[in-house]
């Protein structure tokens, strides 16, 4: 799911191991989008012989505070071996309420500004990568690109900055600061990797010429397959497990399970901004709800066992949407469960290319019924090996980073032989 750079050099010269500058506004470990996916990219990279110097705050991801021992967090402006043998350099951060969009804007800001004269340090990397949304990482991967001459890679994990639109973060016809500092500095990276096919045609169609695609994944080897749900069973089982935020809106699967009743029961794992609002409404309903905060490893294959549908979800009525696939569909793919999909755009394309599930539409009443439709016809939650598949040709780490390796290997040639030719 990569897009290759004019010439398909990549095609015929793999990947020679390389100095890669990773910059992060969430690291090991901490559980967060930009750990787990880059915990995985990063293996492999290690595992081809590249050198990579992560820099990133302490962590102290999700509620704005250190709670981890410092040997494990590490220490601001020290260095920290991470678990695949790269090199953490640690930036400060400022302590904040977790909840709080804007004290986490002022907080990766001042990392941000930190993460400058530790990323002028150390040996010259043959190329930097900063991953957003933090949008201050995206400065701050520009700023150092520029004094180190090197090439500036762009990821961009969410459709940014359309998603700012959507939310309301910006309003009104005239371009907000936010999306003239995001175009900005897309227009000027060597190179912009989008995490789907769809906003990566969206940034082309905006005159960007140096987009590639990497979608996301994950390590197949290490999620169990399940065997079906029970053909019987007393009470209908449906899981939610991700962020609890305004993008999601998990008030419509509260919803739908008031509308069931005792033989139902929803289960919503994790925390987000929304949280709080959430489980009052489930109270003011008395909804079938049960809330769990965040869980790791063998919990979290447990509450998938327990499951009769998964639910990945993501509000209908904003356009960026249309070209957003949430990160836990390739986990709920690869692990064998019935999907209940309240998406549009590329996620619904994958959900229904891969056989997993059903797309249903964000509405309590459209919900509640699919639910008691596989509730009363259980052989429709045999989801069987087809998700499994997809994940495997399309969306396993191991494939993924070499394809990676292969575009920055090729970036970084092009820029080599563009410097040859100016100096001669």
């Amino acid at each position: 799911m990569i897009n290759s750079l004019p010439g398909d050099m990549a095609a015929e010269n793999p990947a020679s191991p390389m100095r890669l500058m990773l910059l992060t506004h969430s690291y090991w470990p901490e559980h967060s989008p930009p750990q787990r996916r880059w915990m995985s990219l990063t293996r492999e990279f290690r595992r081809a012989g590249w050198e990579v110097d992560v820099v990133a705050p302490v962590a102290h991801y999700p509620n704005g505070r250190r709670n981890l021992p410092r040997r494990e967090a590490g220490i601001a402006f020290s260095r920290q071996s991470g678990p695949h043998g790269e090199i953490i350099h640690r930036v400060p951060y400022l302590r904040h309420l977790g909840t709080s969009s804007l004290a986490r804007f002022v907080d990766q800001t001042f990392s941000a500004a930190m993460s400058i004269p530790l990323g002028l340090g150390g040996k010259r990397p043959d190329a930097i990568l900063a991953t957003a949304p933090s949008l201050p990482t995206l400065a701050t991967g520009f700023v150092l690109s520029r004094l180190r001459r090197v090439p500036f890679i762009v990821e961009m994990r969410d459709a940014w900055p359309d998603l700012a639109r959507d939310a309301r973060i910006v309003q009104g016809s005239v371009k907000s600061l936010v999306e003239r500092i995001v175009e900005f500095v897309q227009k000027r990276a060597d190179l912009v990797v989008t995490v789907t096919e769809g906003f990566a045609d969206t940034l082309r169609e905006r005159g960007l010429h140096n987009v590639a695609t990497v979608s996301n994944g994950l390590d197949l080897k290490s999620v169990p397959f399940l065997e079906p749900p029970a053909k019987e069973r007393a009470v209908f089982q449906a899981l939610y497990l991700g962020n609890h935020g305004r993008s999601q809106r998990l008030d419509i699967l509260i919803r739908a399970s008031a509308l069931l009743g005792d033989a139902f029961q929803l289960t919503l794992v994790g925390h987000g901004t929304t949280r709080p609002q959430l489980v009052k409404l489930a109270r003011e309903l008395n909804a079938p709800v049960t809330f769990y905060p965040s869980l790791q490893g063998p919990a979290v294959v447990e509450k998938y066992r327990e499951a009769d549908t998964c639910i990945v979800s993501l509000r209908d009525d904003w356009k960026s949407f249309d070209t957003t696939v949430p990160s836990k569909t390739y986990e709920v793919l690869a692990i064998g469960r019935h999907v209940t999909a309240i998406v549009r755009g590329e996620a619904e394309r994958i959900i229904l290319e891969a056989g997993g599930g059903d797309v249903v539409a964000a509405t309590p009443e459209a919900v509640a019924q699919l639910w008691r439709e596989l509730a009363a016809d259980r052989g429709r939650l045999a989801a069987g090996a087809s998700g499994r598949e997809w994940v495997r040709d399309n969306a396993d780490y191991a494939h993924l980073a070499v394809k990676y390796m292969d575009t920055i290997s090729t970036l970084v040639g092009q820029d080599h032989a563009k410097r040859q030719e100016r100096e001669r």
